[in-house]
């Protein structure tokens, strides 16, 4: 499975409001349980959390790769939000985070797997210039996708 497969128009959205990285990451939780790739937010964000107190996933250039495995997900995704304002993050450095790639993965051997591939596929996309200012000026779910293509 490749990311441009997991690119799912109900679980993209720009122009996003946060206060903070809980914030963050509960909106983008709420859009995969909408789309029913987790079935139980708070469950979920624990495992993120759990994952999060491990290290750093914000990644520098104001992009953050929370991830995690998790019961609660039911197969694989990715919620990409981009917001509008500058949320506090813990980054390799040192900036706040604007775009947030949030995995749901199983626990499934097989998930898990895939879930390593994907993670190379976007930090390979996103060790590009281009790709990282593509992403932050982008103003629709399409120019996200873009991005990833």
């Amino acid at each position: 499975m490749s990311l441009k497969e997991l690119l799912d128009d109900r679980i993209i959205a720009v122009n996003l409001t946060a206060k903070n990285k809980d914030e963050a990451i509960t909106i983008l939780s709420q859009k995969l349980k909408e789309a029913d790739y987790i079935n139980d937010v708070e469950s979920f964000k624990k495992d993120i959390y759990l994952r999060e107190s491990q290290g750093l996933t914000g990644i520098g250039n104001y992009i953050a790769i929370p991830h995690g495995q998790s019961e609660s997900a039911s197969k694989i995704g990715v919620a990409i939000g981009k917001f509008q304002n500058e949320i506090e993050w813990e980054t390799l450095d040192g900036k706040g985070v604007k775009v947030v790639c949030l995995f749901a993965v199983s626990k499934d051997h097989e998930y898990a797997q895939n879930q390593l591939k994907l993670l190379a596929e976007i930090a390979g996309k996103l060790g590009n210039d281009e790709a990282i200012d593509g992403l932050l000026k982008a103003e629709s779910v399409d120019e996200i996708k873009n991005v990833f293509s």
